[in-house]
């Protein structure tokens, strides 16, 4: 217990740490709000897509110019032999190449060799230059659609597992929910035979039953109270989950609420999930990528363009630095052609192709699994809702038995283990009802789940929502130029077009992946 604690303590000081409001969340509406603040796994997502967004400040920046500064210095030291003839005298250095620097080899008539000759020099250069691209063929244009594709793409990852936490939020609710509710059913159920022990006793002392009949009724008392520990034993686990996901643990929880937006039918439900489930559309714009990138295999065959200049100086002695010794002005224009490139174009082109069919694959692995998810969300929940209407007519059935079993049993018309039956039918009939009434929920939420309907804003409209376009749209022209649109819209001329992925003739794609799912309803 002890260890819990401090366990469910440690969650509760991240929440805070992490901006979280220390209020009891004892709705599910305050839970969602909450869990939504403060998840770890939120929260991580969420810094992702902050960095992934930084990939369209860094497409961008191929339109505009990049300016390179250099700086350095020099020092040479050289030992010659010098080169001398005899006039009478002196000795005088030869220089044959008029260079200066007396020759370290050759001889002249009459001359003679000696060592010793040592030269030093030293000097200092720097320099700016200029590179700015006028046309890519497409090559920066594509990249940036392919970041912007990529960007859009996390986003719905991003809603993705926002909703996989606030369904753990719905199932660790539903989950203390029920769990509290059996707890209340094998209490009761214990305090009702710890008095049929009583009345067992009493009765078996005045001889009106056995010691057998005793005896069932402690065994039946024992089994409860090990019924009992076990409820403890999982309202704790699932008070520990819902810690773990919401950011601090349960207290005087409400009932469930209604779910908004449950679809009225199973077409509906598989209609919104195609048309919004983040998993589809995040295959979607993965797809886009992949096309864009192909485009951009393609324009390395073509030719780019760019502007260059540099301008520098250079000093020739240290000691009297000034780089204005020689200085020099250079600017021009550049052409480059591919002509050869021993395979590389074409290998890269092929894989951004076989890439880009993946992507059109994973669109339609994508819908499939949408609609196994919301055939088995919608069976899950339209079996639930059966079991609870069962569930309730077990609970009134077994309430009226018990109760008329226990009244015969005091005119001698029933025995100790019929009233000990009697009572175990009503209490595992309770159960049941707790069980399946968390079940139909749990359901209703991965169905809702399925269909890209269960964020925190659909779960609760007045959430403060957070909105990743908000930190896109701050940095998207971070470093941008006046001329980075027009740049942007000459790079897309006479560049390679995006086209859709490899046709069923190209690739081993069939009719369904041309985008026609198969329904069948779950039947019942």
């Amino acid at each position: 217990m002890l260890k819990r604690s401090r366990a469910l303590a440690s969650v509760a000081l991240v929440a805070l740490t992490m901006g979280a409001t220390p209020v009891l969340a004892e709705s599910l509406q305050e839970a969602i709000g909450l869990a939504y603040r403060t998840n770890p796994s939120l929260l991580a997502q969420r810094a992702n897509q902050r960095a992934l967004d930084e990939s369209i400040v860094q497409a961008r920046a191929g339109l505009r110019p990049t300016i390179n500064a250099s700086a350095g210095v020099d020092y040479s030291r050289t030992r010659t032999d010098r080169v001398t003839t005899t006039i009478p005298g002196q000795t005088i250095p030869i220089d044959t190449n008029g260079d200066g620097v007396p020759d370290a080899t050759g001889t002249l008539p009459g001359s003679s060799t000696t060592s010793g000759g040592t030269i030093e020099s030293d000097g200092a250069s720097a320099s700016v230059s200029l590179s700015q691209n006028i046309w890519t063929a497409g090559r920066v244009s594509h990249g940036i659609s392919a970041a912007e594709a990529n960007v859009m793409a996390g986003r719905e990852n991003l809603r993705q597992v926002e909703q996989q936490v606030m369904t753990s939020v719905v199932q660790a609710y539903a989950d203390v929910v029920r769990d509290l509710e059996i707890l209340r059913i094998r209490q009761e159920n214990l305090q009702v035979l710890r008095r049929q022990l009583d009345e067992s006793n009493a009765r078996f002392e005045v001889g009106e039953i056995t010691r057998t009949d005793v005896a069932q009724s402690e065994a039946r008392l024992a089994q409860s109270e090990s019924d009992l520990a076990g409820a403890q034993a999982q309202l704790s686990v699932s008070r520990a989950a819902y810690a773990a996901v919401v950011g601090q643990a349960p207290s005087n929880l409400q009932a469930l609420p209604i779910l908004p937006g449950l679809p009225s039918d199973f077409d509906a439900a598989m209609d919104v999930g195609l048309a919004e489930n983040p998993g589809v559309l995040a295959a979607l714009y993965a797809q886009q990528a992949a096309e864009a990138n192909v485009a951009a295999a393609r324009s390395e065959y073509l030719p780019s363009a760019r502007l260059t200049a540099s301008y520098g100086g250079a000093a020739n002695d240290l000691s009297g630095f000034d780089l204005t010794d020689r200085t020099s002005f250079t600017a021009g224009a550049s052409v480059s052609v591919p002509l050869f490139t021993g395979g590389l174009n074409r290998s890269r082109v092929a894989q951004a192709l076989e890439r880009a069919n993946a992507a059109q694959i994973n669109v339609e692995g994508q819908r499939r699994t949408v609609l196994q998810a919301v055939s088995s969300a919608y069976a899950q929940s339209a079996s639930a809702r059966s079991s609870v209407a069962a569930g309730q007519e077990a609970v009134r059935a077994a309430s009226v038995a018990a109760e008329g079993v226990r009244q015969e049993a005091q005119v001698g018309l029933r025995t100790t283990l019929d009233v000990l039956n009697a009572e175990l039918e009503l209490r595992s009939a309770e159960v049941a009802l707790a069980s399946a009434r968390r079940n139909e929920y749990v359901a209703q939420a991965q169905l809702l789940a399925a269909m890209g309907r269960l964020g925190g804003p659909n779960l609760d409209p007045a959430i403060d929502a957070y909105d990743p376009a908000d930190n896109y749209n701050a940095i998207r022209n971070r470093g941008a130029l006046p001329w980075d649109g027009l740049l942007e819209t000459l790079d897309r001329v006479a560049a390679p077009a995006v086209t859709p992925a490899a046709d069923a003739e190209d690739a081993p794609v069939d009719r369904q992946l041309k985008g026609e799912v198969v329904r069948t309803a779950p039947q019942g």
